[in-house]
């Protein structure tokens, strides 16, 4: 029987900090079990595999992250949008590293809990980049550069690969002011 008060979703809450704390790539049946405070067998009562369970992170971490970015961009526009939605990004990866690094990989087409979360992610980006104007090709295009900038930012940050010495929230600002002139003078040129 399993024990009470432990539900699938109860141990995907503790995976997530577990992996939080030790790493998505750490994360193990073990340390959840060890976390929750039962003996490994009485997982898999709740979850079908290690597998399972990172996917089951995948999903929250997804969820979270893009509840994060869309309280911080909601009623904000253009450049002040364009910023918060990028400072709740960073401060989700830097304040949930393993449910961050969960979050990247892109879903199985035939998981719909999962596209339907990384769909409403993908939403939150696009309404923010139509504030400039930017749709279809172009809006993708443009997705496609901030997360791929962002993503580096935040893996550079959390790697401590910013040594030089010079404030890294004012990189950061920097890194944003250019790319809001990027987004208001994208052409969709391509070569």
């Amino acid at each position: 029987m399993p024990r009470a008060g432990l539900t699938p979703e109860r141990v995907a809450r503790e995976a997530a900090d577990v992996a939080d704390e030790l790493g998505f790539d750490r994360l193990t049946l073990a340390a959840v079990a060890q976390r929750l405070g039962v003996r490994l067998p009485s997982l898999y009562k709740h979850i079908d595999s290690l597998d399972g369970l990172r996917r089951d992170v995948a999903v929250l971490g997804t969820v979270q992250l893009t509840q994060a970015i869309t309280d911080a961009a909601v009623g904000r526009s253009g450049e002040a949008a364009l910023h918060a939605l990028a400072t709740a990004y960073r401060d989700f990866a830097r304040g949930h590293p393993g449910r961050y690094a969960a979050s990247v990989r892109a879903p199985d087409p035939g998981d719909a809990e999962h596209v339907k979360a990384a769909d409403a992610a993908l939403r939150i980006v696009l309404a923010v980049l139509a504030g400039y104007g930017l749709t279809g090709e172009d809006a993708i295009d443009a997705t496609r550069s901030l997360r791929a900038a962002l993503h580096g930012f935040v893996t550079l940050e959390a790697a401590g690969g910013f040594g030089m010495p010079r404030d890294v929230d004012r990189s950061f600002d920097r890194f944003l002011t250019s790319f809001d002139t990027t987004v208001r003078n994208w052409s969709g040129r391509t070569r």
